[in-house]
């Protein structure tokens, strides 16, 4: 038998791939079903793969990268859709001991460059127009040896690139050839890094995270104790970093009709009909996607009873959207918000039915959000609020219960460093010398309840530093966002008359006339007036489209929400 990386007891996720593969062999891993429409051309791996066949492209493909000279260690941008290919492809980069470097597309040509240019990759993997743009714009131009494109057609031909078929029959020739052309696939280290991915840039600069084997590989474990997910499940690829996870968990993934970078434009008759056509058990959305599965009449919503869970990450879901996507679902089937970020994922979990029934009423009345207790192994600690770095941990930093503080965390899937970024490494870890552990900073603010449960109240960016009072922005938001005719609100602070002052932003529902927008100001105002933590706020602008992120489509870009109100206020 040839070695492989995912034969070996190394913890890396694509030995749980090769597990399945074992186990359920002719089930399937991932299907691509607009592939199979008329006049729609698939991929050459075609529309849908069994754990068997995914598992044997995938070691080809890492056979084929290694017999092309990309060496165990070496760093490789993909840039790349979701499809048959893309699941493919980076089981077979994992197994190749290749790190992954993974980059939203939509944080910005300067921040893709940027990105590009920290990573140093070796290598460039993309679909042709993402080659093409790396050519023309510079992307990696300082370190990008070789590039594979993903996609044929004229462009793709055109390039100077390998196709990545032709990497898969070069690893299918190395294959034949037994034990002796292997490729010298190695197991590395559990603690390399094994993949670099970038945040999304919603508040500074995004930065790399340096993922190991071992925290990949413990994710895995902890999504699927979380949630109870089981083998012979089926999953919704809506956001295709969650996705990848699927094959590993032994769910089959399905990849919608949609463009996951834009959830908030998403068919909602397409999602609902994947769903049904496939017998879907988990969905994972953003907030923006759930907001256009509840969008209608409740009487017209039909119940998706298929559905064992939806799964939401990214930001705070509103209740009413969570209200109306657990109508939806055949009890005990629940709505899932779970809180973590790209550096630490998952940190927390909590379900529909205590939202709705008991936390929702408090968040109403500004106490922030509660995203849950810890998962198990995660350690939750609130510390004083510092925008200076902590060297080193010491338990005076810790604050009582029910005090808002900054969230800091430790466990198995937390990242050590981001990659190039020493001073982001500085300023976001903490290390406990006693216990070896490195602790991270979340950048949110919150506090911890008797029942050891987390509330988020926002990012410490954000917070609005007045001359006597500090203001968190998910608290007072809280209090606009309960009117009807609000959408969502931002909470951004502006120099004014040689003092800051705190300005709400409000995203109405509609467009609204200005003797509504009025009308509007002054029932909001007085409601903030009723509140201690929101009655210092005077002042409200309406904004037709918050800025949000490209990820999610749910984070809002206050920094640019603040520049443009600091504009308007005089």
């Amino acid at each position: 038998m040839i070695p492989t990386f995912a034969s070996t007891d190394a913890p890396n996720i694509a030995r749980w791939l090769a597990d399945a593969a074992n186990r359920h062999p002719g089930t399937l891993a991932v299907e691509d079903p607009a592939c199979r429409r008329p006049g729609r051309r698939a991929g050459f791996l075609g529309a849908g793969l069994t754990f068997q066949q995914l598992d044997k492209v995938s070691d080809e493909l890492a056979l084929g990268l290694t017999a092309i000279g990309i060496a165990p260690r070496t760093r490789a941008v993909l840039m790349v859709g979701p499809g048959v290919e893309l699941f493919a492809l980076v089981f077979g980069v994992l197994k190749a001991g290749i790190v992954p470097v993974l980059i939203d597309p939509g944080i910005g040509l300067r921040n893709l460059k940027q990105c590009c240019r920290e990573a140093e990759p070796e290598v460039f993997i993309g679909m042709p127009k993402a080659i093409a743009a790396g050519l023309v714009l510079g992307w990696g131009r300082e370190t990008v040896r070789r590039r594979i494109v993903v996609g044929d057609g004229l462009l793709g031909r055109s390039l100077p690139a390998i196709s990545l078929d032709a990497v898969g029959r070069l690893g299918r020739e190395v294959r034949k050839q037994g034990p002796a052309g292997s490729g010298g696939l190695e197991p590395l280290s559990p603690d390399e890094p094994a993949a670099i991915l970038f945040t999304s840039g919603s508040t500074g600069p995004p930065k790399g995270a340096v993922y190991t084997h071992r925290i990949l590989d413990a994710q895995v474990t902890m999504i699927r104790e979380m949630f109870g997910i089981a083998p012979g499940e089926v999953d919704l690829c809506t956001f295709p970093l969650f996705a990848l996870f699927a094959p590993a968990l032994g769910m089959s993934a399905i990849v919608p009709q949609m463009d996951p970078t834009r959830p908030a434009r998403a068919n909602p008759e397409r999602i609902v009909g994947a769903i049904n056509a496939f017998q879907v058990t988990n969905l994972f959305g953003s907030p923006a996607l759930l907001r256009q599965l509840v969008r209608g009449e409740d009487s017209r919503l039909e119940r998706l009873a298929s559905l064992r869970r939806v799964v939401s990450a990214g930001a705070p879901v509103p209740a009413r959207t969570i209200e109306r996507m657990a109508a939806r679902l055949q009890p005990p089937a629940q709505v899932h918000t779970v809180y973590g970020a790209t550096e630490a994922l998952p940190v927390a979990s909590i379900g529909s039915d205590e939202i709705l029934g008991e936390t929702r009423h408090a968040t109403d009345r500004g106490l922030g959000v509660c995203v849950g207790r810890p998962v198990d192994g995660i350690e939750v600690r609130i510390i004083r609020i510092d925008d200076g770095p902590i060297p080193e941990w010491s338990d005076e930093w810790v604050l009582p219960s029910g005090t808002v503080g900054e969230i800091v965390v430790s466990g198995p899937v937390v990242t050590r460093e981001y990659f190039h970024r020493p001073e982001a490494t500085r300023l976001a870890k903490v290390l406990d010398r006693r216990r070896q552990v490195v602790m991270h900073r979340m950048g949110d603010l919150g506090y911890l309840d008797d029942h050891g449960r987390i509330w988020f109240c926002g990012r410490k960016a954000h917070r609005v530093i007045l001359a006597d009072e500090t203001l968190f922005t998910i608290p007072c938001e809280a209090i606009f966002n309960t009117h009807s005719d609000v959408y969502r609100s931002a909470l951004v602070g502006v120099d004014s008359g040689g003092e800051r002052i705190p300005v709400i932003c409000i995203e109405p529902v509609r467009r609204l006339t200005r003797s509504e927008q009025d009308r509007l100001r002054d029932e909001l105002l007085e409601r903030a007036a009723g509140f201690a933590h929101t009655r210092r706020i005077r002042r409200l602008l309406f904004h037709p489209s918050f800025p949000v992120d490209i990820r999610h489509n749910s984070k809002i870009f206050r920094e640019k929400l603040a520049d443009w109100a600091g504009r308007r206020v005089s």
